[in-house]
């Protein structure tokens, strides 16, 4: 897949049916910057021109950062919740948001899940997202066992209810297991700031 700027991934993501689970893949390479492409593209080009509610599972950055990065953004605070589970492993939650629900600890999948539900029921908004940041942070908290049914359960219980998903990844981080679990639940990829493989290169 070639590498998409943040116009063209709002304009892709708007392509697709109410209640697709897509897999957005970061270079690793140049992170910081890759994920600001992402965030501009998906909560603000995206969810702001669909009017969508977007629920974000933090499990890489906290919550108060991935915040405070929506408001360098320009993205309004109203229209984001948050699940954080990384924040209390870090021991970093003296500045609580209001806009969020904090698990003790990634390997409380269900827990996860029971937060989600429980934002989805306060929205009434036409369109509504879910973000998962990110598919390599949970893997490195769970057994694949676990973290694949997980996955299923929660996307298709998403997909079902015409609710998008999205879920993150790092490029060069994601083993062929990881990788064959975003095939299964993932209708579409979307690559940022990813380096063309050596098989796309021409000789």
């Amino acid at each position: 897949m070639a590498n998409l700027s943040p116009g063209e991934i709002a304009e892709r993501l708007r392509a697709l049916s109410e209640g697709s689970g897509v897999a957005m893949k970061l270079g690793g390479a140049d992170y910081a910057g890759n994920y600001l492409q992402f965030l501009a593209a998906v909560l603000r080009d995206f969810a702001l021109e669909a009017q969508a509610f977007t629920i974000y599972v933090s499990v890489t950055n906290p919550c108060v950062l991935v915040n405070s990065l929506l408001s360098s953004l320009e993205i309004p605070s109203d229209r984001v919740f948050f699940v954080d589970v990384i924040s209390q492993t870090m021991m970093s939650t003296l500045s609580k948001l209001p806009n969020a629900s904090y698990v003790e600890s990634p390997t409380m999948l269900e827990n996860v899940m029971l937060r989600v539900e429980y934002f989805l029921r306060k929205s009434s908004a036409p369109r509504r997202i879910v973000v998962l940041d990110s598919v390599n942070s949970l893997a490195i908290h769970n057994d694949p066992a676990i973290l694949s049914e997980f996955f299923h359960i929660m996307v298709n219980n998403l997909k079902s209810r015409g609710i998008t998903t999205i879920i993150l990844a790092v490029a060069e981080e994601t083993n062929p297991e990881l990788e064959s679990l975003l095939s299964l639940v993932c209708d579409d990829t979307i690559q940022i700031g990813v380096p063309p493989s050596p098989e796309a290169k021409s000789p």
